[in-house]
């Protein structure tokens, strides 16, 4: 079947970033390719690309911990002086959507289109910053045949079986995104959608570009034959389109250091024959849930929608704010409670006529969000503060409003 195109899909409304006086200081992130903290040094314009979902089940704890991460990198960003531009994809045809479309028995783009639109919902309400540019993978088929083109012209395609393949030896600097030995590759990629034991391939470790046209799946005309793009190359493609090659931060959770980081780096840098795909590679950590890695496989899954059904999202934001961005974590109960203690703590505070001194709050949270994200540590600097309000007070009149704004632009909680 030729399937329709789901690019009526558009961004979610951003929130109004307060200005706050004076400037930023740099930012700096942990760069999985070289393993330290490294300066992110971007121009006037700063750029990010992050993974968008697989819009198959709700918006889980996952999704909202990694996707605020990167908000905190614009909001430094732009406290910073930068213009930013943001990309993001939506894998809106893939494996695991249509497996569980077939297995709910229903439509696999009604099933993608109800769960993008959870997701707008779920971080409207979370304050995330929007995408300039929120591209599904069906709307980019276009530039996915361009994309495999231009490698083809460069020799690392072959043909197995009316599959394309990426030849990832044609990058002599493979593997060093995730710098990971063959044998962890190779087990990874069999865990993450990769084939690697599939007979006919030059490495085991190559990635399906376009996959031929299979009986009941969605597919697409293309030069190569009807068929669907692999998962590696959307990205690749939306990617350099939008953003150019070596664009500042690559960012997704951990689980796509490999292979999907990896592959999809070769395939940009052997596409356009420049170096590197991106400036910094950035990973937030794993969330779990009742001692296990949080995962739809599993049925652990903790929802957004459900948590902001019962509980302001600002608290929601806090509880994820007080983990730091690349820890592995795991998710209970009481983290909301604590959240929502947190944010009414601060709302009381900033509800005060006048407050101690807060320039050295403004100060400080910068300073600790500039050093790869320290939210934590920003969270407890409001917290000392809130706290002397309540015990001490303060006659400084300007005090509770600054708060108030670096709360809401540094931070995205609004008091």
């Amino acid at each position: 079947m030729v399937a329709a195109n789901l690019s009526s899909v558009r961004t979610w409304p951003s929130p109004s970033i307060p200005t706050l006086p004076g400037s930023g200081a740099a930012l700096s992130l942990f760069d999985t390719a070289s393993g330290e903290v490294r300066p992110t040094a971007p121009g006037a314009t700063a750029t990010l690309y992050v993974c968008g979902i697989t819009p198959y089940d709700s918006t889980h704890l996952g999704h909202a911990a990694t996707y605020t991460a990167f908000d905190l990198v614009q909001r430094v960003w732009l406290d910073a002086g930068h213009r930013v531009t943001y990309v993001q994809n939506i894998t809106d045809v893939d494996d695991p959507l249509l497996e569980r479309a077939a297995a709910n028995g229903e439509d696999w783009q009604e099933l993608a289109a109800r769960e993008i639109a959870r997701f707008v919902d779920d971080m409207t309400e979370l304050r995330l910053r929007a995408p300039d540019e929120w591209v599904g993978v069906v709307e980019s088929i276009p530039h996915v045949v361009r994309a495999i083109e231009a490698l083809q012209q460069a020799g690392a395609v072959y043909d197995l079986d009316g599959d394309l393949y990426f030849d990832v030896m044609a990058d002599r600097r493979f593997g060093s995104v995730a710098n990971l030995d063959l044998d962890t590759m190779l087990a990874l990629s069999a865990a993450r959608g990769g084939d690697p034991d599939r007979p006919g391939k030059r490495h085991p470790l190559d990635a399906i570009l376009w996959r031929a046209a299979r009986p009941g799946e969605p597919h697409w005309p293309s030069p190569f034959g009807e068929g669907r793009p692999g998962w590696h190359i959307e990205c690749v493609a939306i990617a350099v389109d939008d953003l150019g090659m070596t664009f500042d931060v690559q960012g997704g959770g951990r689980d796509l250091v490999f292979p999907h980081h990896e592959v999809g780096a070769s395939q940009g840098q052997v596409m356009t024959g420049q170096w590197p795909y991106a400036r910094l590679y950035c990973h937030a950590g794993m969330v779990g849930y009742q001692g296990e890695k949080m995962s739809k496989s599993r049925g652990n899954l903790v929802f957004v929608s459900d948590l902001r059904g019962d509980h302001d999202a600002m608290a929601v934001r806090l509880a994820l704010l007080a983990h730091h961005y690349r820890e592995d974590w795991e998710w209970h109960d009481d983290e909301l409670a604590g959240g929502q203690r947190r944010l009414d703590a601060w709302r009381a505070a900033v509800s005060w006529p006048t407050g101690p001194p807060a320039g050295a709050v403004l100060d400080e949270v910068r300073a600790r969000l500039a050093n790869d994200l320290d939210a934590p540590g920003a969270l407890r600097v409001i917290d000392r503060w809130a706290e002397e309000q309540r015990v001490r007070g303060g006659e400084d009149p300007s005090a509770p409003g600054l708060v108030s704004r670096l709360s809401d632009a540094l931070l995205g909680v609004a008091l």
